[in-house]
């Protein structure tokens, strides 16, 4: 057994400081460096793997593990602990069998730069490599499986509908309106800046984008782009958007709603009031969950890989240098900061 694997390392983490009210801070985490073995305890009889990490993913579903909630569909973060999320990561040492030294995964790690993962379940092997390793936190990742199921699977969509999405230049609206454009449909997105509203319309292809801050009245924009009403709406902002788009529902449209983004920093989420539409309008208004779906990654990526690799859908990536930027990167997601994709390099290999 060579030394290297058997003596302790230093492993920078950055670590939650407390439970957060409110809107989360900088100075809510920490870095701190701790040490680790670079081998698998020898009296290991579980199903752990020990990896290095090498990117991680900053994603606003991390705002409400932030919180000290009992009933949610996946648990808090624990105060004084390294906080975890999806990442990319090398196998280092391994006891479970689908699992080796060398592979590479993307799943829920630390962050860390070393990680011991005892729940490999949510860990999956990387087969195609041939596309930068960071797409695995997006793209190929958690978000660009959000997208797809819920695009696909939830709004059952047609050729020729009109699909509206919010939050649209984020990591999964410029998938969702990409999947769209590939169908026939015509496709519009808000944004919050006009750098990202002229990326909707110049690199993504939806056909009209507008800035929501910029919008008096919500309603008023979608009439203006929508004269024929809304067919599907993905919902990742809630609130006043909501609300508007509710108005603009055609009969019989669906939306699938994947966040709240505008809800998740208010001790007192607003209310909606429009809801009637959903009787009146016969609109089915489908909450979903990425993990639900896993189990068609495969097919997935069957149908995804091909598009990247001829060009047909365009990615974004907003990237962060070391860990020592993860904390601001995270927090710059809920003032809309990030352009794209937001991930944090840990190591480049």
């Amino acid at each position: 057994m060579a030394m290297a694997e058997e003596k302790e390392v230093r492993n920078k983490q950055v670590i939650l400081r407390d439970y957060v009210t409110g809107f989360p801070k900088e100075s809510d985490m920490f870095l701190q460096t701790a040490t680790i073995r670079l081998k698998l305890p020898e009296d290991s009889n579980n199903r752990g793997v020990l990896v290095k990490n090498l990117y991680i993913s900053c994603d606003p579903y991390m705002r409400g593990r932030m919180r000290n909630i009992q009933d949610s569909y996946i648990g808090s973060f624990t105060p004084g602990s390294p906080i975890t999320g999806y990442g990319v990561a090398r196998v280092l040492d391994s006891a479970h069998p689908d699992f080796k030294k060398g592979d590479l995964v993307w799943g829920i790690t630390g962050w860390e730069e070393y990680s011991l993962i005892t729940t490999p379940e949510m860990l999956f092997k990387i087969q195609n490599a041939d596309v930068p390793l960071s797409y695995y936190t997006g793209i190929l990742g958690m978000p660009g499986m959000t997208a797809y199921a819920g695009f696909y699977e939830v709004c059952s969509p047609k050729t020729g509908e009109c699909v509206f999405v919010s939050a649209a230049s984020g990591a999964v609206g410029q998938l969702v309106g990409q999947f769209a454009k590939l169908l026939g449909c015509y496709v519009v997105g808000s944004a919050g800046t006009k750098e990202k509203v002229d990326l909707l319309k110049n690199k993504f292809g939806f056909d009209g984008a507008f800035n929501y801050k910029e919008e008096e009245d919500l309603d008023a924009a979608l009439k203006r782009y929508f004269p024929n009403g809304i067919d599907i709406y993905f919902e990742n902002v809630g609130g006043k958007m909501l609300d508007a788009v509710l108005v603009n529902m055609n009969l019989h449209g669906r939306i699938a709603v994947c966040g709240m983004i505008s809800q998740y920093n208010l001790e007192q989420p607003e209310g909606v009031h429009n809801l009637l539409y959903l009787v009146t309008k016969r609109i089915r208004m489908e909450g979903f969950l990425v993990f639900d779906y896993y189990h068609q990654y495969p097919k997935f990526l069957d149908v995804i890989l091909p598009n990247i690799k001829e060009g047909k859908i365009a990615y974004v990536e907003d990237i962060a240098e070391g860990l020592e930027a993860a904390p601001k990167a995270l927090i710059g997601l809920f003032s809309g900061r990030n352009v794209g994709k937001q991930v944090v390099v840990v190591a480049r290999e």
